[in-house]
């Protein structure tokens, strides 16, 4: 698992003590040389202590007692009892102390989460964690709905070729009608399927922290953070009363605002803002007001809010391209409701106005920094601070990849390797032949028809929106190649096209080189291949200490071995293919990519147990899943400068 914001690199020159990303293989082979040693040197101190130890009185322990993971749930739900859970994430074992939920004392919750989600040993995720979790779900149900689209009208465009252009126009027409709003699609799908966090609380919430950012109102919705993806006020309602949390208050309470340019009155100076209440404004249209508003529902819970001092929680929207809406909604914090009236608007009908401050003691308002620091990314790499090297691809790549430095004295670029874009073979090693391709012109629109469809379970893996995104991890994903017939625009080659995205590699105070993106990252979006020196898996030796070692580990993936993810899904796997799995996989990859001396951008993304990148497998030029290409994509919406 990989993150592009804090990478910790082990530069072979600048930075040998700075701990990096091992491979589980490597860490394997380690600990059991490790162990060996632990053992013999027992040996040795057991032989020289059997004299000793006749004559003196037996000392008796205790036994330890073995804990299940249903013990262990039923510890963490008694009081004053903490758990330490180890949780295990492919390369590295996490220990965390997860407190008993009777220790809690944040604010109440009015209502628990429909679908609390445990771990693998029974103990609740962090708030974090299951906000992670849940918008991950959400992106990938909108994406399945984007792909339903995708595929109709590609059946549409499809059956124009074989059908008269009105039957074909006419489907193409019902499409479009059955297509809008994937996100309402997909806030229903979990609704029913009971994944979102429902959460009618008043103030901050668990897992969502000041500065926290969200690709569209949707997203607030199923985090459960604002529960109406178009009404600018979230309310708890007078059916709420009968739950005790909001006895003795007046209802209905507003505990959520968002200001997004949506009223023609509103006034925004961050610190304090002039809210437009809510009603008579043509939302859908061009957003002026077309009748009177009424103190009641949002207006009413914001006057409430004002009389029994409740917080309010504040999140503004912004442009941005990357996102599906064109705006990114960031959270600001609690404010207080201080005043309120009501006057004569712009367009000459009545307007309740609520002015609101920010409670102090807050962490720093963030979105005037974001407005700031998107200013602040320069029109040319020539204007960056302490840039060290203007690009380290060298002209190889399609955009210019900087680096910069402001913490080592005398500032010092990136050395030591060789760019390269594409995975170099050591000598003895050679790529299979291309498979035949698929029979597709221009591009592959129909999965019904593409042979190389077929392949990922009669289906695309990806969607055309934002440039080409992963509708969701896959054991293997099968694109287009050299002798497909498809051109090289098919949606099937999204990871072929090489950077989308402005990266840049930067020094950090402790952790050697890091990559952040200059742009916003939606999920399933290609970052990059992991390039370097293609070798026998035999020929790294584990004592160098070479930390730039990436396994190609697709079959052990497929049969979800050393705890990692299983992720079979629906491809269709040759016949050969199960018989090599059975042989590979139990002794584990039989090849990596060696980036110590060779490799590109991705040598300096390393792991993170919070990761927002994932590792996809893909094959394109071959079929041969021992010799995959090793594809870094967004596992969440990546804000820029993160």
């Amino acid at each position: 698992m990989v993150v592009p914001c804090v990478a910790e690199l082990s530069d072979p020159v600048n930075d040998a003590m700075v701990p990096r990303r091992c491979s589980a293989r490597i860490k394997k082979l380690k600990s059991e040389q490790e162990a060996q040693r632990e053992r013999e040197s027992q040996r040795v101190r057991c032989r020289s202590n059997d004299d000793s130890v006749l004559g003196k009185k037996t000392k008796v322990y205790k036994k330890s007692k073995l804990v299940t993971p249903s013990q262990a749930q039923a510890q963490a739900q008694a009081p004053n009892n903490d758990v330490t859970v180890a949780t295990v994430d492919n390369d590295d074992v996490t220990i965390t102390n997860v407190a008993a939920p009777n220790d809690c004392t944040d604010h109440p919750v009015p209502e628990t989460y429909l679908n609390p989600q445990l771990s693998g040993n029974g103990t609740e995720k962090s708030s974090h964690a299951r906000v992670t979790e849940t918008l991950r779900i959400f992106n990938k149900h909108y994406l399945h709905f984007v792909q339903e689209e995708e595929i109709r009208c590609g059946r549409a465009q499809a059956d124009q070729k074989t059908k008269k252009h009105s039957k074909s126009k006419e489907a193409e027409d019902d499409g479009k009608r059955s297509s809008k709003r994937p996100d309402l699609k997909a806030i229903s799908k979990m609704i029913s399927e009971k994944e979102v966090l429902n959460r009618e609380r008043i103030g901050s919430l668990p897992g969502i922290d000041v500065g926290h950012q969200f690709f569209s109102r949707a997203e607030m919705v199923v985090a459960g953070f604002h529960n109406h993806w178009l009404n600018g006020i979230d309310c708890v309602g007078q059916s709420a009363g009968k739950k005790g949390e909001y006895k003795g208050y007046s209802l209905p309470l507003a505990v959520s605002i968002v200001v997004s340019g949506q009223y023609e009155d509103d006034q925004d100076n961050y610190e304090e803002v002039v809210y437009t209440g809510q009603g008579g404004n043509d939302l859908l249209g061009n957003k002026r007001q077309i009748k009177d508003q009424v103190m009641e529902r949002g207006n009413l819970g914001l006057k409430n809010c004002m009389e029994q001092s409740v917080p309010v929680r504040v999140t503004r929207g912004h442009r941005c391209v990357n996102s599906y809406v064109g705006k990114v909604y960031t959270y600001d914090g609690l404010y207080k409701v201080v005043n309120y009236w009501a006057e004569k608007g712009i367009s000459g009908f009545t307007v309740y106005k609520f002015r609101l401050k920010r409670i102090k003691g807050q962490p720093v308002l963030t979105t005037n920094q974001v407005h700031f620091t998107r200013g602040c990314i320069p029109n040319s790499i020539s204007e960056i601070r302490g840039l060290v090297c203007e690009d380290i691809s060298g002209g190889l790549e399609d955009i210019p990849i900087p680096a910069t430095n402001l913490v080592d004295d005398p500032p010092a670029a990136p050395s030591g390797f060789t760019y390269s874009r594409d995975i170099v073979c050591a000598k003895g090693i050679k790529f299979p032949s291309a498979p035949t391709g698929c029979n597709c012109h221009g591009s592959c629109l129909d999965p019904r028809v593409c042979s190389c469809a077929k392949l990922n379970g009669s289906e695309f893996p990806y969607v055309h929106k934002d440039g080409g995104r992963l509708v969701e991890p896959k054991a293997v994903v099968f694109e287009c190649g050299p002798n497909c017939g498809c051109g090289p625009a098919c949606v099937n080659r999204t990871s072929q096209k090489g950077l989308r995205y402005r990266l840049e590699v930067f020094r950090t105070p402790n952790k050697g080189w890091g990559v952040r993106s200059w742009d916003y990252i939606p999920s399933g979006a290609t970052i990059c291949e992991y390039t370097g020196l293609l070798k026998k898996t035999d020929q790294i030796d584990p004592a160098a200490d070479n930390n730039y070692v990436f396994d190609i580990d697709c079959l052990q993936t497929m049969k979800g071995l050393d705890g990692r993810e299983r992720r079979l899904r629906e491809v269709s796997l040759p016949g050969y293919w199960h018989n090599d799995a059975e042989k590979m996989s139990d002794g584990g990859p039989e090849y990596c990519i060696d980036a110590v001396s060779v490799g590109n951008v991705a040598r300096f993304i390393n792991h993170s147990c919070q990761p927002n990148l994932f590792v996809q497998c893909v094959l394109s030029t071959h079929h041969d899943i021992g010799l995959a290409r090793v594809v870094l994509m967004a596992a969440d919406n990546i804000p820029p400068l993160q």
